[in-house]
Order: C-alpha cells, then structure tokens, then sequence
C-alpha cells in the first residue's frame, strides 16, 4: 500500500525528492535491541534491527536488509549506491562496502524519516488503518490491546491548516479530527478485522462527538486509503446499519496525517489511567 498520501512534508523530502535530514537529527541514530525497521512509504519490511549498529556517520546504520526488500540505483553524482525500498520506490539513503564497520563490511546509510520501527523480528508486510472515534488517548490504548498491530500513533487529520497544534484543533480552528494511524501485520490481521475491532471500541451512532466528550474533533471517521478499503468500511457500515444501528460514522479519502505532540502518545500507559469512554462491545 502506497501510503505518501498521509505523509508530511519533510518525510515526503527524503523519499520522494531524494534529501537528506541533518546528520545525528534522526531517531533512530541509536540501536534498537530487537525489532523490524518499515518502508515509511509502503509498510514493507526492510531491516532487522539485529543489523544495526553505530558507525558515527550520524545516520541509521545496518550491515544486511531484508531479502529482496532494497534496490540499488547508481547515484547521479556517479560515485555512490542510492538504496531504494523495492515495493514502493522510496528512497532510503546509500549503501557502501569495503569500510569494515562489521565483518560483513556493507554500510546501508539510511534516514530516520524514511522507516518506521516496530517491535517484531519477523513481520515481512504491513498495512495501515486511519481511523477516528472520539478522543484518541481511548482509541489508542484499545487498538494496542489487539493482536497483530505493531505500531499505532495519535494524530490529526481531514483539517485545512499545516502544522495543526492540539490547542488549535480543540478550539476548532483547523476543521481536523483526533485521529489514530493503525499499523498491522498483514499475516494476522486484515483490514476488515481492524475496521470490525473499531466499529466496537467505541459508540458509531453518536453523531456529535464520544461520550461525554462532544466536538467536531471527536466526530466517528474511518479515513481511507485505496477503494479496496472504502469497500470494506461502507460493506461493514451496511453491515450494522441492517443490524438496526444509525451509524453516524463518515468515510472519507485520507490526507495528511500530522502526529500528535509526544505528550498524547499513549497517554493512559503514560499515566497509569484506563479509557473513560471507549469500551469493547460486540456488535458482529
């Protein structure tokens, strides 16, 4: 799945025109102990963090890839390696050999903002969900209990403004949503399980907000990302809808999606709380 359509600006610099971020700028410039490194552009596995390791060039470092995941590209400047994910394109960073970091002597040279760490030593493939139902510190905290998600992250979506600021969006000022990005392992769970799961931690029929909380930011959205998905979402709205419930959820293409302030990211596991207004109830 081709997910630029939600991706900020500065991650579509790196993987779409080809810039680099700033030396030791990244997050990802320190090892992580077990997991799997994404194409931010598609979701792909690219890296096991076994890989990695520190060489102080200031950029995520791995001495191996994911077989068949990387395509190399000789570079304009006609002396390096463009490495790009196979899937989708993105470019990645440069690849160089022969420096003796480790035993295998190969330097894959990537930018932070071009992958996505997930907690998994074995996925190969993922996709994602957008959706929104109320205030997400609930949404977030009840997708994170679901089997086969990697990686969820609280942000705002479906507004007008650039940059928008939890401030703002409370105040209604940019037309955004609190919203969630939902990533998945394809091999446990599929798009209409995610979308089934969300239509039941919260209350689809409650047109004016979640709860108690009431506001245009709280409003029940699933955001999609290709038609196949928008076919799942509206057979599953029909779904309930011939089940009795007045759905008020709306289904609309996905936009950029700008991440939450770090504050908010899972918020109740930060404070020791349980979500006030988001239940699991069986509807299907």
């Amino acid at each position: 799945m081709n997910k630029y359509a939600t991706l900020t600006p500065d991650v579509l610099d790196i993987i779409k025109n080809k810039h680099t971020e700033k030396p030791f700028s990244g997050k990802y410039n320190e090892k992580k102990l077990e997991g799997t490194y994404l194409c931010r552009g598609c979701g792909a596995a690219l890296f096991r963090a076994d890989n990695q390791f520190h060489s102080g060039c200031g950029w995520p470092s791995f001495d191996d890839e994911v077989a068949g995941s990387i395509k190399r590209i000789p570079d304009a400047d006609g002396r390096r390696t463009e490495i790009v994910c196979t899937k989708c394109g993105a470019h990645l960073g440069h690849v160089f050999s022969g420096e003796q970091f480790t035993p295998k002597s190969i330097r894959h040279c990537v930018n932070s903002l071009a992958i996505e760490f997930v907690p998994d030593s074995s996925v190969l493939m993922t996709d994602e969900a957008i959706v929104a139902g109320g205030c997400f510190w609930g949404v977030q905290y009840l997708f994170q209990q679901l089997p086969g998600v990697l990686l969820t992250e609280v942000g705002y979506i479906g507004g007008t403004k650039s940059h928008p600021t939890y401030e703002e969006v409370c105040a209604h000022k940019t037309g955004h949503v609190e919203a969630l990005r939902v990533v998945f392992d394809t091999q446990k769970l599929t798009y209409t399980d995610v979308i089934k799961y969300f239509f039941e931690i919260h209350d689809p029929t409650q047109a004016n907000g979640q709860g108690p909380d009431h506001g245009s930011q709280y409003l029940s959205r699933i955001f999609y990302f290709n038609e196949a998905q928008k076919h799942i979402a509206e057979t599953l709205k029909r779904e309930l809808i011939a089940k009795g419930f007045h759905v008020a959820t709306e289904i609309k293409p996905v936009s950029t999606f700008w991440p939450a302030e770090e504050y908010h990211q899972h918020y109740y596991e930060k404070n020791n709380h349980a979500p006030y207004c988001h239940q699991w109830t069986k509807r299907f």
